[in-house]
């Protein structure tokens, strides 16, 4: 028992102040004054007669009142401490760590009796707070000091420490851990918070940690030096730990490792991941399985090794935290090596063939499967699927499995020549796949249906489908633009002899004239036949484009009025500006066309009404393969979404929506030329156009155009002209003179246009000669000595086109002028040019005053097209 120091039991405290002083002897003292006053009331009552009498009993009143509001404030207290408070503080008094009390001005309020015994305190005079015993102390004070300081900002706090030697002899021998917890707490009838430090000795405790983290150590000593190798992961594939032998396996340095920093992926070679993510434990259980696989070493080399793979799972089903135990197959006894050997490579041939390989006996049910076939049909078959022997036809299609039995069937009679069998996934018919069936040897003696009867090879064929189908598509489309572009070639020459003939008629003929109204409405026709021409080239990517740098948010912003009033009241227009967007190249006009056509569409898909929304954005090209649309490169987009929520557009509409002259609405109400158009349009500029829909909720168009990249051009060089001449005034415009005198050579195949033509000119002043092809054309030129001062030539002509007549002319006269008429885009030939090629291009049909211009403006050296 610890000694007494207050003359009572071991538990009690040493100092104690908690208490009022004085409450007691304040009690006595005043019993006693009343004793006194009342027998000298009753011996000088007589003597001193009634004014004694009244004045000690003012006396008394005085006393007694003062008693009640001292009673009233607190200052004396009769009422015996109650039961708890007698508990708490047996409870206190008991504690097996030390515990100091103090107030805000560090006075000792409070010890116990072990804190007294571990600070070597004899009487109350010889306790020290914590501050004052330990402050000194180098491996103690900056816990004190902390604590303290927190103390001081009112936060409590805990802290460890370690001292050479026990704070006082008697606490043993030997270095000791202390923990010192603080914390500040106010007590009923004080105004100042009190610091309550609470001091224990942890060295049993650490001891016993150490003596649990040496046990741990030689634990980890002995799995780390273990004949096999071990590892553990998380749910997520994350290595969490990896003995010593399977680290020197595999080349991984176990000083740089941290759990997670090395995931399985990156460890298991080729198709074994598929193996392991094969092997499900039932929920609230645990699964054993034994796996052959190879595993990658740092140094990239193969190691082939056996899992002895345990997985488990809560109750709730979630995967938990794997254990295996890896053998190195390639160590062994020497009798076994070409035995194991073997193995080996069998192993590393099954798993790592790209091919996916199951073995099916009689009956068709699945005996074995290599990873790639896991894989593969990871969503339909798993290890517990092999082992309940899963039928291999169920992993097939249903229309497709008459085709394997009868394949199987052939297997089972041996025959060699099995047709393959092209089929889909049962729950995903956009995986496409090719099976195989071989056959095997007879069936050997024992269980029936025990061997292989045959071996299935299934080939994934779902992207070589997406090319074939693009393929094909791409194919149908260029055969279609080709017929197109033919069509319209030639039906813009017979539209520009119409087109000029009647310009001739109309100079002819005053409006007064009964035939002038006439000729207007054949022009008039003749221009609407030559818009649906433009169509055609559109589609067919010939359409002659003027691009420019465009910046997107402008261009919609001008749309916005004319895209309202075509959509109506019933149809909410909304549209979104994406921030900072790109600027592209694109002809304003065809675009303007491109963005109209989608929302007409879009609008006529919702004829109850509905949400029409046009929304612009960027896309960086590490995001373009988020779409997952096959034909897009990876570069930089600017994207238009034109989304509805219409009636949408059926899977077997999709395939054909951009084909000409295919349309979903009534007789009269579409040529089907929009979308082809739209497509012809966004191709020609270098972009994609895509669609989504789906049935009922409604479709979105997507455009994706490059952005443009303006090229760096050298600094301009530095103006010195006066302020009033950099900004002239601009001149005021005047009807065009289209008369000259100059010679032209006019080379076109075509005899309504060349006649239209020669007219136009010669009416003009011009003298003009003419020939039907470029042959003709460079006979005339050497019969002329080359004084020929312009040359008009068609593009597509026969024996020589335009553009070679352009190259042999300038070999005799590098100068001259020459103008290229086509219905055909201005790129659908420049590119055959040379670089520095000039000429100047006018578009198939065109009128006469269209033809005059352009001679006009090429003989004044107008700049030219390049």
């Amino acid at each position: 028992m610890a000694r007494d120091l207050n003359g009572a039991g071991s538990s009690a405290p040493v100092v104690d102040q908690n208490t009022r002083p004085g409450t007691v002897t304040r009690l006595l003292i005043f019993t006693i004054v009343l004793i006194i006053a009342a027998i000298l009331f009753t011996l000088f009552r007589e003597r001193l007669g009634d004014p004694f009498l009244l004045g000690m009993l003012g006396i008394l009143a005085m006393i007694g009142v003062g008693y009640l509001f001292a009673t009233a404030i607190g200052f004396v207290q009769i009422a015996p401490r109650s039961s708890s408070d007698d508990l708490s503080k047996a409870f206190v008094d008991t504690m097996r760590q030390g515990l100091l009390v103090t107030d805000a001005k560090g006075r000792v309020l409070y010890a116990n009796r072990a804190y007294a015994d571990m600070t070597g305190a004899t009487s109350a005079a010889d306790i020290k707070t914590v501050e004052s015993l330990l402050s000194d102390v180098q491996d103690a004070s900056p816990t004190i000091y902390r604590l303290a300081s927190g103390l001081r900002n009112g936060r409590d706090g805990d802290g460890e420490f370690r001292m050479p030697k026990a704070i006082h002899p008697t606490g043993g021998e030997g270095a000791r851990w202390y923990r010192l917890v603080a914390r500040s707490f106010v007590s009923p009838g004080e105004r100042q918070p009190l610091n309550a430090w609470q001091l224990a000795d942890i060295s049993a405790e650490r001891a016993e940690q150490e003596r649990f983290f040496l046990d741990l150590q030689k634990a980890i000593d002995h799995l780390d030096h273990a004949p096999a190798g071990f590892f553990a992961a998380d749910p997520d594939g994350g290595v969490t730990y990896i003995n010593a032998t399977l680290a020197e396996w595999l080349g991984v340095d176990l000083a740089n490792f941290t759990p997670g920093s090395l995931t399985l992926r990156e460890i298991v070679a080729g198709d074994g991941m598929a193996l392991i993510r094969s092997v499900k434990a039932d929920p609230g259980t645990t699964r054993n399985a034994v796996i052959d696989l190879d595993l990658a070493t740092t140094t990239g080399e193969a190691l082939p090794v056996r899992f002895m793979h345990r997985v488990s799972a809560t109750r709730d089903g979630v995967p938990a935290a794997s254990r295996t135990i890896v053998l190195n197959r390639t160590q062994g006894e020497d009798s076994s090596a070409d035995l194991r050997a073997s193995e080996v490579r069998f192993t590393r041939f099954f798993n790592s063939t790209p091919m996916a390989i199951a073995g099916v006996d009689a009956q068709g049910r699945i005996l074995r499967t290599n990873a790639p076939f896991l894989l593969l049909f990871a969503t339909v078959v798993d290890r517990d699927a092999v082992d309940r022997k899963l039928r291999f036809d169920s992993v097939i299609h249903e229309r497709d499995r008459p085709a394997l039995q009868a394949a199987f069937e052939k297997a089972r009679q041996r025959q060699a020549d099995i047709a393959p069998i092209d089929t889909v996934l049962p729950n995903n018919e956009e995986r496409h796949m090719r099976v195989y069936v071989s056959a095997v040897a007879d069936l050997g003696e024992g269980e029936e249906g025990a061997e292989e009867a045959a071996i299935v090879y299934v080939v994934e064929t779902t992207e070589q489908k997406a090319l074939e189908n693009q393929m094909a598509q791409s194919q149908k489309m260029q055969a279609v633009g080709q017929l197109a572009g033919g069509i319209a070639h030639d039906f813009n020459n017979v539209l520009t002899a119409i087109i000029m003939a009647s310009d001739l008629l109309l100079t002819n003929h005053r409006p007064s004239d009964p035939s002038f109204p006439d000729i207007m409405n054949i022009k008039q026709n003749a221009n609407r036949a030559a818009s649906l021409v433009r169509q055609l080239l559109a589609f067919s990517r010939k359409q002659t484009l003027r691009p420019q740098v465009l910046n997107l948010t402008d261009v919609l912003a001008d749309l916005r009025m004319l895209l309202a009033r075509l959509v109506g009241n019933k149809v909410k227009l909304q549209i979104d500006h994406g921030r900072d967007l790109w600027p592209v190249r694109a002809d304003i006009g065809q675009f303007e066309q491109v963005i109209v056509n989608l929302v007409v569409n879009a609008r006529d898909a919702m004829a109850g009404g509905g949400e029409l929304t046009v929304r612009t954005l960027n896309v960086q090209a590490d995001d373009a393969d988020s779409y997952g649309y096959r034909e897009l490169v990876p570069a930089d987009y600017v994207v238009v979404e034109v989304q509805d929520t219409g009636s949408g557009i059926a899977p077997e509409i999709m395939k054909k929506i951009f084909e000409p002259f295919f349309t979903t609405k009534g007789v009269g109400e579409g040529t089907g030329l929009g979308l082809s158009m739209v497509y012809g349009i966004i191709k020609q500029t270098g972009g994609y156009i895509f669609c989504d829909s789906e049935v009922g909720k409604g479709t979105v168009f997507r455009i994706f155009l490059p952005r443009h990249v303006a090229e760096v051009q050298p600094a301009p060089a530095e103006d010195t002209a006066a302020p009033s001449e950099i900004a002239p005034v601009a001149p005021v415009a005047v009807q065009q003179d289209l008369s000259g005198t100059a010679t032209v050579l006019l080379v076109e195949d075509e005899d309504a246009v060349r006649m239209g033509g020669m007219r136009v000119l010669t009416s003009r002043g011009y003298t003009v000669h003419e020939a039907s092809s470029g042959v003709e054309a460079l006979e005339i030129f050497e019969q002329l000595d080359g004084k020929i001062d312009i040359v008009v030539s068609d593009v597509v002509m026969p024996e020589m086109d335009g553009p070679t007549l352009l190259g042999e002319l300038r070999k005799r006269q590098p100068d001259i002028k020459f103008v290229f008429v086509s219905g055909y885009a201005e790129d659908a030939f420049a590119r055959n040019l040379p670089a520095d090629a000039q000429f100047g291009f006018l578009p198939k049909p065109f009128s006469l005053k269209q033809l005059a211009s352009t001679v006009k403006e090429v003989l004044e050296g107008a700049p030219a097209n390049k």
